[in-house]
């Protein structure tokens, strides 16, 4: 087998890093399921670890959106750590629409690893921090 252009892993890993970010900012909890691993981990300051597709599912399902919202999702690098693996760094700032417009939440940061697995990048691990 040979080795996948690095071009593409990368467009690959943010094609999927961005349908989460969509889906997350619509409240489509099973399309955001469907981005991570049967085994996949989600880390999130101030909870345990959420382990497994279902319990992420779960977890989206309660922070669902009550009303507009955007998750600006920026500096993404990726690195190639072997043929179907990558991780992923990305800058976050959540935006929250209110009566006096859109005002900035938070700001953090994540670290994604990713595998292809059936040709398609799914989350394996999201770990994410909050910068003060």
């Amino acid at each position: 087998m040979s080795e996948t252009p690095y071009a593409e892993v990368v467009a690959g890993v943010r094609a999927t890093i961005g349908a989460h970010t969509q889906a997350q900012d619509a409240g489509r909890t099973d399309e955001i399921a469907g981005l991570y691993a049967p085994d996949a981990v989600l880390e999130i300051p101030g909870i345990e670890p959420v382990r497994g597709r279902d319990a992420i599912r779960q977890a989206f399902k309660g922070w669902e959106p009550t009303k507009p919202q955007l998750h600006l999702v920026s500096n993404t690098v990726v690195t190639v750590s072997a043929e179907q693996e990558a991780t992923a760094t990305s800058d976050v700032v959540f935006l929250q629409r209110g009566e006096a417009g859109w005002t900035a939440q938070i700001a953090g940061r994540y670290v994604d690893t990713l595998r292809r697995t059936d040709g398609v990048w799914l989350f394996h691990r999201r770990s994410t921090t909050y910068q003060a």
